[in-house]
This record gives structure tokens, C-alpha cells and sequence, in this order.
């Protein structure tokens, strides 16, 4: 199974973009559903997006759609998270997640991932 290394996180303004990066090493990429959550200190972990194996549908917490995108590329065996129009509120701590061909009806259910990132901070002053 892969094992997952996130980046690309740090210390931006409101209204700033980010890309965070979650690259996979062993394992065959393109058969797992990877999903980005989210922590803050104190609460649970919140789904913020995922993209299936297969087919890639997406799918996304509906706070963050219109500004957050989740994309793949198999061949680099890497998913990625655009992160635009920033705001305080984001800041967390982004975990990325695998799980071996999810279906899109778990997409959004941290319990269903059996493979997780090390996670990177995300801090979003105003």
C-alpha cells in the first residue's frame, strides 16, 4: 500500500492561493480514492475534498467548492489540493488520505481511509 507525504502548506495572507501536494510511494496510484481532510486543534478532522480511483469524480465539502480544487496525476502518483481565495477560517492542518477503490458514497468519511499523510500546516493570517 502507499504511503503518503504531504507539502506545500505554510504562512500566506487572506486571498492568497496554495497548492498543497500529496505524493504516494508504493502501491498502484491510480486504484486508490485520495481525499484531503482537515484539522484544527480542538475539533474533528473536517472532509474538505476527494477524487476517486477510476473515473476521478470529485467530490466536495459544499463550504469549499467554489473555492478549493482537487486534481490527481497518476503518472507522478501525486494529488493536489488549489487552495484559492484564502481565508482565516482555512487555516488547519491538511491531511491527505488513501483508501484501495472507495466509492464515491464514502468519499467523504475520514473512518473509510486506512492510509494517511503525515499532514501539513496551513496558516492563513488576515
Amino acid at each position: 500500500q502507499p504511503q503518503l507525504v504531504e507539502s506545500g502548506g505554510g504562512l500566506v495572507r487572506a486571498g492568497d492561493s496554495l497548492r498543497l501536494s500529496c505524493a504516494a510511494s508504493g502501491g498502484i496510484f491510480s486504484s486508490y480514492t485520495l481525499g484531503w481532510f482537515r484539522q484544527v486543534p480542538g475539533k474533528e478532522r473536517e472532509f474538505v475534498a476527494a477524487i476517486k480511483w477510476g473515473e476521478f469524480g470529485s467530490h466536495y465539502a459544499p463550504s469549499l467548492k467554489d473555492r478549493f480544487m482537487i486534481s490527481r496525476d497518476n503518472a507522478k502518483s501525486t494529488a493536489y489540493l488549489q487552495m484559492n481565495s484564502l481565508k482565516p477560517d482555512d487555516t488547519a492542518v491538511y491531511y491527505c488520505a488513501a483508501q484501495y477503490r472507495l466509492s464515491a458514497q464514502y468519499m467523504d468519511r475520514s473512518e473509510k481511509y486506512d492510509i494517511w499523510g503525515q499532514g501539513t500546516q496551513v496558516t492563513v493570517s488576515s
